[in-house]
Protein backbone atom coordinates (compact mmCIF):
# COMPACT_ATOMS: atom_id res chain seq x y z
CA UNK A 1 0.00 0.00 0.00
CA UNK A 2 1.68 3.26 -1.15
CA UNK A 3 2.10 6.35 1.44
CA UNK A 4 -0.70 8.14 -0.43
CA UNK A 5 -3.51 5.47 -0.73
CA UNK A 6 -2.56 4.81 3.36
CA UNK A 7 -2.96 8.49 3.79
CA UNK A 8 -5.74 8.86 1.95
CA UNK A 9 -7.72 6.19 3.58
CA UNK A 10 -6.74 7.62 7.68
CA UNK A 11 -8.35 10.89 6.03
CA UNK A 12 -11.54 8.74 4.61
CA UNK A 13 -11.27 7.08 8.21
CA UNK A 14 -11.40 10.22 10.34
CA UNK A 15 -14.06 11.92 7.88
CA UNK A 16 -16.41 9.22 8.31
CA UNK A 17 -16.13 9.26 12.25
CA UNK A 18 -17.16 12.82 12.73
CA UNK A 19 -20.88 13.15 13.62
CA UNK A 20 -23.26 13.69 10.65
CA UNK A 21 -24.21 16.98 11.61
CA UNK A 22 -19.81 17.81 11.22
CA UNK A 23 -20.05 15.87 7.98
CA UNK A 24 -23.06 17.64 6.23
CA UNK A 25 -21.21 21.15 7.71
CA UNK A 26 -18.00 20.41 5.96
CA UNK A 27 -19.91 19.16 2.66
CA UNK A 28 -21.26 22.54 2.21
CA UNK A 29 -17.87 24.24 2.62
CA UNK A 30 -16.78 22.05 -0.07
CA UNK A 31 -19.91 22.65 -2.38
CA UNK A 32 -19.79 26.26 -1.85
CA UNK A 33 -16.57 26.15 -3.05
CA UNK A 34 -16.80 24.18 -6.03
CA UNK A 35 -19.81 26.43 -7.12
CA UNK A 36 -17.28 28.99 -6.84
CA UNK A 37 -14.47 27.61 -8.84
CA UNK A 38 -16.12 25.23 -10.89
CA UNK A 39 -19.47 26.42 -11.68
CA UNK A 40 -20.39 23.68 -14.26
CA UNK A 41 -18.41 21.04 -12.89
CA UNK A 42 -21.13 21.88 -9.69
CA UNK A 43 -23.58 21.72 -11.23
CA UNK A 44 -22.79 18.29 -12.34
CA UNK A 45 -23.33 17.20 -9.15
CA UNK A 46 -26.89 17.71 -8.71
CA UNK A 47 -27.52 13.80 -9.39
CA UNK A 48 -26.43 13.07 -6.31
CA UNK A 49 -28.34 15.53 -4.52
CA UNK A 50 -31.72 14.35 -6.51
CA UNK A 51 -30.97 10.94 -5.65
CA UNK A 52 -30.66 11.86 -1.93
CA UNK A 53 -34.24 13.65 -1.70
CA UNK A 54 -35.57 11.56 -3.87
CA UNK A 55 -34.46 7.73 -1.56
CA UNK A 56 -35.88 10.24 1.54
CA UNK A 57 -39.21 10.35 -0.51
CA UNK A 58 -39.26 6.52 -1.23
CA UNK A 59 -38.66 5.18 1.89
CA UNK A 60 -40.79 7.71 4.30
CA UNK A 61 -44.25 7.08 3.03
CA UNK A 62 -43.81 3.52 4.05
CA UNK A 63 -41.70 4.36 7.23
CA UNK A 64 -44.76 6.45 8.65
CA UNK A 65 -47.57 3.76 7.70
CA UNK A 66 -45.34 0.92 9.52
CA UNK A 67 -44.31 3.23 12.42
CA UNK A 68 -47.64 4.28 13.11
CA UNK A 69 -49.69 1.30 12.21
CA UNK A 70 -46.91 -1.03 14.67
CA UNK A 71 -46.99 1.95 17.44
CA UNK A 72 -50.32 1.94 18.01
CA UNK A 73 -50.74 -2.05 17.54
CA UNK A 74 -48.11 -2.90 20.13
CA UNK A 75 -49.01 0.42 22.40
CA UNK A 76 -49.43 -1.17 25.95
CA UNK A 77 -52.38 0.00 27.94
CA UNK A 78 -50.91 1.80 30.39
CA UNK A 79 -48.89 3.50 27.91
CA UNK A 80 -47.95 7.14 28.31
CA UNK A 81 -48.08 8.24 24.73
CA UNK A 82 -50.12 10.74 24.32
CA UNK A 83 -50.95 13.29 21.33
CA UNK A 84 -53.46 15.66 22.33
CA UNK A 85 -50.76 18.26 24.11
CA UNK A 86 -48.69 17.77 21.05
CA UNK A 87 -51.44 18.55 18.53
CA UNK A 88 -52.69 21.22 21.02
CA UNK A 89 -48.92 22.89 20.70
CA UNK A 90 -49.32 22.58 16.70
CA UNK A 91 -52.16 24.47 16.53
CA UNK A 92 -50.94 27.15 18.61
CA UNK A 93 -47.30 27.62 16.99
CA UNK A 94 -48.76 27.72 13.64
CA UNK A 95 -51.43 30.56 14.42
CA UNK A 96 -48.89 32.52 16.40
CA UNK A 97 -46.64 32.38 13.41
CA UNK A 98 -49.47 33.91 11.24
CA UNK A 99 -49.42 36.62 13.66
CA UNK A 100 -46.16 37.13 13.94
CA UNK A 101 -45.89 37.70 9.96
CA UNK A 102 -48.89 39.79 9.89
CA UNK A 103 -46.94 42.12 13.20
CA UNK A 104 -43.88 42.59 11.07
CA UNK A 105 -46.01 43.44 7.86
CA UNK A 106 -47.97 45.87 9.49
CA UNK A 107 -44.79 47.28 10.72
CA UNK A 108 -42.40 46.68 7.65
CA UNK A 109 -44.80 47.14 4.92
CA UNK A 110 -43.25 45.41 1.65
CA UNK A 111 -44.82 46.24 -1.93
CA UNK A 112 -44.04 43.97 -5.26
CA UNK A 113 -43.95 45.07 -8.73
CA UNK A 114 -46.84 42.82 -10.33
CA UNK A 115 -45.53 42.52 -13.48
CA UNK A 116 -43.59 39.30 -14.05
CA UNK A 117 -44.76 36.13 -16.20
CA UNK A 118 -47.49 34.26 -14.06
CA UNK A 119 -47.18 30.90 -12.89
CA UNK A 120 -48.59 28.27 -14.39
CA UNK A 121 -50.67 26.76 -11.19
CA UNK A 122 -53.68 25.58 -10.34
CA UNK A 123 -54.51 26.91 -7.12
CA UNK A 124 -57.17 26.23 -4.44
CA UNK A 125 -60.49 28.16 -5.29
CA UNK A 126 -61.86 28.79 -1.61
CA UNK A 127 -61.54 27.38 2.12
CA UNK A 128 -63.99 25.05 1.70
CA UNK A 129 -61.81 23.71 -1.57
CA UNK A 130 -58.69 22.89 0.64
CA UNK A 131 -60.82 21.49 3.25
CA UNK A 132 -62.60 18.85 0.95
CA UNK A 133 -59.43 18.50 -0.76
CA UNK A 134 -58.23 17.32 3.02
CA UNK A 135 -61.18 15.11 2.90
CA UNK A 136 -60.74 13.28 0.05
CA UNK A 137 -57.09 13.09 0.70
CA UNK A 138 -57.99 10.51 3.65
CA UNK A 139 -59.79 8.17 2.05
CA UNK A 140 -57.73 7.83 -0.80
CA UNK A 141 -56.50 4.17 -1.56
CA UNK A 142 -53.96 2.84 0.48
CA UNK A 143 -51.35 2.24 -2.63
CA UNK A 144 -51.96 5.80 -4.34
CA UNK A 145 -51.40 7.31 -1.54
CA UNK A 146 -47.61 6.06 -0.78
CA UNK A 147 -47.02 5.95 -4.59
CA UNK A 148 -48.14 9.88 -4.43
CA UNK A 149 -46.95 10.42 -0.91
CA UNK A 150 -50.46 11.16 0.56
CA UNK A 151 -48.76 11.67 3.82
CA UNK A 152 -52.93 12.96 5.62
CA UNK A 153 -54.05 9.04 3.38
CA UNK A 154 -50.84 7.41 4.63
CA UNK A 155 -51.82 8.47 8.73
CA UNK A 156 -55.01 7.54 7.91
CA UNK A 157 -54.36 3.82 7.08
CA UNK A 158 -51.85 3.59 9.68
CA UNK A 159 -53.66 4.72 12.23
CA UNK A 160 -56.73 2.27 11.16
CA UNK A 161 -54.51 -0.60 10.70
CA UNK A 162 -52.49 -0.16 14.06
CA UNK A 163 -55.97 -0.04 15.90
CA UNK A 164 -57.36 -2.92 14.07
CA UNK A 165 -53.89 -4.80 15.14
CA UNK A 166 -54.43 -3.96 18.46
CA UNK A 167 -56.56 -7.18 18.75
CA UNK A 168 -54.53 -9.23 16.86
CA UNK A 169 -52.06 -12.14 18.18
CA UNK A 170 -48.97 -11.21 19.65
CA UNK A 171 -47.37 -13.28 16.83
CA UNK A 172 -48.80 -10.78 14.19
CA UNK A 173 -48.09 -7.95 16.46
CA UNK A 174 -44.05 -9.20 16.50
CA UNK A 175 -44.24 -9.52 12.60
CA UNK A 176 -45.73 -5.99 12.36
CA UNK A 177 -42.60 -4.52 14.91
CA UNK A 178 -39.67 -6.56 12.96
CA UNK A 179 -40.84 -4.97 9.92
CA UNK A 180 -41.35 -1.35 11.57
CA UNK A 181 -37.54 -2.44 12.36
CA UNK A 182 -36.69 -3.57 9.25
CA UNK A 183 -37.92 -0.34 6.88
CA UNK A 184 -35.85 2.10 9.91
CA UNK A 185 -32.39 -0.11 8.79
CA UNK A 186 -33.34 1.21 5.57
CA UNK A 187 -33.84 4.85 6.71
CA UNK A 188 -30.42 4.57 8.65
CA UNK A 189 -28.58 3.25 5.26
CA UNK A 190 -30.32 6.52 3.49
CA UNK A 191 -29.19 8.75 6.40
CA UNK A 192 -25.50 7.49 6.34
CA UNK A 193 -25.17 9.72 2.61
CA UNK A 194 -26.78 12.89 3.56
CA UNK A 195 -23.73 14.48 3.47
CA UNK A 196 -23.17 13.30 -0.34
CA UNK A 197 -26.51 14.52 -1.15
CA UNK A 198 -26.22 17.86 0.38
CA UNK A 199 -22.88 18.72 -1.42
CA UNK A 200 -25.10 17.79 -4.61
CA UNK A 201 -27.72 19.75 -3.69
CA UNK A 202 -25.90 23.15 -1.98
CA UNK A 203 -23.21 23.07 -5.61
CA UNK A 204 -25.85 23.04 -7.90
CA UNK A 205 -28.04 25.33 -6.34
CA UNK A 206 -25.47 28.00 -5.66
CA UNK A 207 -23.77 26.89 -9.50
CA UNK A 208 -27.16 27.41 -11.35
CA UNK A 209 -29.50 30.30 -9.45
CA UNK A 210 -26.52 32.15 -6.95
CA UNK A 211 -28.51 35.14 -4.81
CA UNK A 212 -28.58 37.88 -8.37
CA UNK A 213 -32.25 36.38 -8.59
CA UNK A 214 -33.00 37.49 -5.14
CA UNK A 215 -31.58 41.40 -5.12
CA UNK A 216 -34.59 42.89 -5.96
CA UNK A 217 -36.95 41.06 -3.56
CA UNK A 218 -34.44 41.53 -0.51
CA UNK A 219 -37.05 43.76 1.50
CA UNK A 220 -39.69 40.70 1.02
CA UNK A 221 -37.33 37.99 2.01
CA UNK A 222 -35.97 40.16 5.21
CA UNK A 223 -39.78 40.12 6.33
CA UNK A 224 -40.30 36.61 6.03
CA UNK A 225 -36.97 35.32 7.45
CA UNK A 226 -37.45 37.85 10.06
CA UNK A 227 -40.36 36.13 11.23
CA UNK A 228 -39.09 32.95 10.97
CA UNK A 229 -36.49 33.77 13.29
CA UNK A 230 -38.77 35.24 15.61
CA UNK A 231 -40.63 32.12 16.10
CA UNK A 232 -37.83 29.51 15.97
CA UNK A 233 -35.60 31.82 18.72
CA UNK A 234 -38.22 33.40 20.90
CA UNK A 235 -41.98 32.00 19.97
CA UNK A 236 -41.06 28.60 20.05
CA UNK A 237 -38.65 28.31 23.48
CA UNK A 238 -41.05 30.63 25.23
CA UNK A 239 -43.78 27.97 24.52
CA UNK A 240 -41.33 25.23 25.86
CA UNK A 241 -40.53 26.92 28.62
CA UNK A 242 -44.66 27.43 29.73
CA UNK A 243 -44.70 23.46 28.74
CA UNK A 244 -41.61 22.55 31.03
CA UNK A 245 -40.15 25.23 33.13
CA UNK A 246 -36.69 24.79 32.11
CA UNK A 247 -34.02 26.54 29.86
CA UNK A 248 -35.94 25.69 26.36
CA UNK A 249 -33.00 27.04 23.98
CA UNK A 250 -30.70 23.60 24.87
CA UNK A 251 -33.53 21.85 22.91
CA UNK A 252 -34.19 24.11 20.15
CA UNK A 253 -30.66 24.47 19.47
CA UNK A 254 -30.34 20.87 19.06
CA UNK A 255 -33.36 20.51 16.84
CA UNK A 256 -32.22 23.68 15.02
CA UNK A 257 -28.55 21.67 14.37
CA UNK A 258 -29.51 18.34 13.92
CA UNK A 259 -32.98 18.35 12.16
CA UNK A 260 -33.40 22.30 10.74
CA UNK A 261 -30.08 21.84 8.49
CA UNK A 262 -31.01 18.86 7.13
CA UNK A 263 -34.59 20.11 6.46
CA UNK A 264 -33.03 23.44 5.44
CA UNK A 265 -31.50 21.79 2.08
CA UNK A 266 -33.67 19.25 1.38
CA UNK A 267 -36.64 21.17 1.34
CA UNK A 268 -39.36 18.68 2.45
CA UNK A 269 -40.35 18.41 5.18
CA UNK A 270 -41.82 15.02 4.61
CA UNK A 271 -38.08 13.99 3.57
CA UNK A 272 -36.91 14.89 6.54
CA UNK A 273 -39.60 12.37 8.61
CA UNK A 274 -36.54 10.12 9.04
CA UNK A 275 -34.59 12.67 10.39
CA UNK A 276 -36.59 13.88 13.03
CA UNK A 277 -37.34 9.92 13.91
CA UNK A 278 -33.71 9.25 14.69
CA UNK A 279 -33.40 12.69 16.61
CA UNK A 280 -36.42 12.14 18.89
CA UNK A 281 -34.85 8.49 19.20
CA UNK A 282 -31.46 10.33 20.45
CA UNK A 283 -33.48 12.60 22.74
CA UNK A 284 -34.94 9.59 24.35
CA UNK A 285 -38.69 10.37 23.58
CA UNK A 286 -41.42 8.11 24.14
CA UNK A 287 -41.24 6.26 20.91
CA UNK A 288 -44.71 5.45 20.98
CA UNK A 289 -45.85 8.95 20.67
CA UNK A 290 -43.41 10.13 18.32
CA UNK A 291 -43.78 7.34 16.03
CA UNK A 292 -47.42 9.41 15.40
CA UNK A 293 -46.11 13.30 16.03
CA UNK A 294 -43.46 13.43 13.41
CA UNK A 295 -45.36 12.31 10.41
CA UNK A 296 -48.41 13.76 11.51
CA UNK A 297 -45.90 17.16 12.41
CA UNK A 298 -44.88 16.75 8.61
CA UNK A 299 -48.60 17.00 7.26
CA UNK A 300 -50.33 19.92 9.53
CA UNK A 301 -47.02 21.80 11.36
CA UNK A 302 -46.58 24.35 9.08
CA UNK A 303 -45.63 27.70 10.92
CA UNK A 304 -43.32 28.33 8.54
CA UNK A 305 -46.05 27.84 5.72
CA UNK A 306 -48.12 30.19 7.82
CA UNK A 307 -45.27 32.75 7.34
CA UNK A 308 -45.38 32.38 3.37
CA UNK A 309 -48.80 32.79 3.42
CA UNK A 310 -49.56 35.88 5.31
CA UNK A 311 -46.54 37.99 4.51
CA UNK A 312 -46.90 37.48 0.66
CA UNK A 313 -50.52 38.31 1.12
CA UNK A 314 -49.90 41.32 2.92
CA UNK A 315 -47.78 42.28 0.35
CA UNK A 316 -50.21 41.94 -2.60
CA UNK A 317 -52.59 43.87 -0.26
CA UNK A 318 -49.90 46.49 0.23
CA UNK A 319 -48.91 46.47 -3.47
CA UNK A 320 -52.72 47.55 -4.47
CA UNK A 321 -53.36 49.79 -1.54
CA UNK A 322 -55.22 47.55 -0.05
CA UNK A 323 -56.31 49.19 3.62
CA UNK A 324 -55.97 46.28 6.05
CA UNK A 325 -58.17 46.71 9.41
CA UNK A 326 -57.43 44.25 12.47
CA UNK A 327 -60.12 42.36 12.28
CA UNK A 328 -59.41 41.20 8.75
CA UNK A 329 -55.90 40.48 9.96
CA UNK A 330 -57.16 38.34 12.59
CA UNK A 331 -59.08 36.50 10.13
CA UNK A 332 -56.01 36.31 7.63
CA UNK A 333 -54.06 34.46 10.23
CA UNK A 334 -56.78 31.88 11.04
CA UNK A 335 -57.59 31.13 7.21
CA UNK A 336 -53.76 31.20 7.04
CA UNK A 337 -52.87 28.77 9.78
CA UNK A 338 -55.87 26.25 8.53
CA UNK A 339 -54.31 26.75 5.02
CA UNK A 340 -50.93 25.70 5.95
CA UNK A 341 -52.21 22.60 7.40
CA UNK A 342 -53.32 21.79 3.61
CA UNK A 343 -50.04 22.84 2.30
CA UNK A 344 -48.04 19.75 0.68
CA UNK A 345 -45.34 18.44 2.55
CA UNK A 346 -42.47 19.38 -0.02
CA UNK A 347 -40.92 22.23 -1.87
CA UNK A 348 -42.79 24.89 -2.45
CA UNK A 349 -46.22 23.33 -1.28
CA UNK A 350 -47.19 26.85 0.50
CA UNK A 351 -47.31 29.07 -2.84
CA UNK A 352 -50.39 27.74 -3.92
CA UNK A 353 -51.88 28.58 -1.21
CA UNK A 354 -50.95 32.21 -1.59
CA UNK A 355 -54.22 32.79 -3.56
CA UNK A 356 -56.39 31.47 -1.31
CA UNK A 357 -55.80 33.91 1.08
CA UNK A 358 -55.76 37.06 -1.12
CA UNK A 359 -59.41 36.18 -1.67
CA UNK A 360 -60.21 37.74 1.65
CA UNK A 361 -59.19 41.21 0.33
CA UNK A 362 -60.55 40.45 -3.41
CA UNK A 363 -57.50 40.60 -4.77
CA UNK A 364 -57.97 38.82 -8.80
CA UNK A 365 -56.15 35.30 -8.96
CA UNK A 366 -54.40 36.71 -11.78
CA UNK A 367 -52.32 39.23 -9.55
CA UNK A 368 -52.29 36.70 -6.56
CA UNK A 369 -50.63 34.14 -9.37
CA UNK A 370 -47.65 36.91 -9.75
CA UNK A 371 -47.21 36.68 -6.10
CA UNK A 372 -46.58 33.09 -6.41
CA UNK A 373 -44.29 33.52 -9.23
CA UNK A 374 -42.44 36.25 -6.90
CA UNK A 375 -42.44 32.96 -4.19
CA UNK A 376 -40.61 30.25 -6.46
CA UNK A 377 -38.04 33.25 -7.15
CA UNK A 378 -37.13 33.39 -4.05
CA UNK A 379 -37.98 30.16 -2.97
CA UNK A 380 -34.48 29.24 -3.04
CA UNK A 381 -33.68 30.67 0.45
CA UNK A 382 -37.56 31.29 1.78
CA UNK A 383 -38.63 27.35 1.10
CA UNK A 384 -35.36 26.21 2.89
CA UNK A 385 -36.03 28.15 5.94
CA UNK A 386 -39.46 27.54 5.65
CA UNK A 387 -38.61 24.17 5.53
CA UNK A 388 -36.14 24.22 8.40
CA UNK A 389 -38.56 26.38 11.26
CA UNK A 390 -41.42 23.46 10.03
CA UNK A 391 -39.63 20.51 10.50
CA UNK A 392 -37.32 21.34 13.55
CA UNK A 393 -40.53 22.51 15.75
CA UNK A 394 -41.84 19.11 14.87
CA UNK A 395 -39.22 17.62 17.12
CA UNK A 396 -38.92 20.19 19.39
CA UNK A 397 -42.77 20.46 20.52
CA UNK A 398 -42.72 16.81 20.74
CA UNK A 399 -40.00 16.85 23.08
CA UNK A 400 -41.77 19.49 25.06
CA UNK A 401 -44.63 17.84 25.74
CA UNK A 402 -43.42 14.40 26.10
CA UNK A 403 -41.29 16.16 28.97
CA UNK A 404 -44.36 17.65 30.19
CA UNK A 405 -46.82 14.17 29.95
CA UNK A 406 -43.08 12.81 31.93
CA UNK A 407 -43.19 15.09 34.58
CA UNK A 408 -47.41 14.60 35.10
Amino acid sequence: MTQQTSTALSFSKKLTSLSLVKQIIIAIILASITAMVAPELAKSFAILGNLFVNALKAVAPILVLVLVASSIANQKLDSDAELKPIISLYFIGTLSAAFVAVVLSFLFPTTLSLDIAKAAATPPQGLTEVLSNLAFKVVQNPIAALTEANFIAVLAWGLGLGFSLKHASPASKTMVHDLSDAISNIVKLVIRFAPVGIFGLVANTLATTGFAALVEYSHLLIVLISAMLVITLVVNPLIVFIMTKQNPYPLVLTCLRESGITAFFTRSSAANIPVNMALCKKLDLHEDTYSVSIPLGATINMAGAAITITVLTLAAAHSLNIQVDFATAILLCIVASISACGASGVAGGSLLLIPLACGLFGIDNDIAMQVVAIGFIIGVIQDSAETALNSSTDVVFSAAASHQITKQ
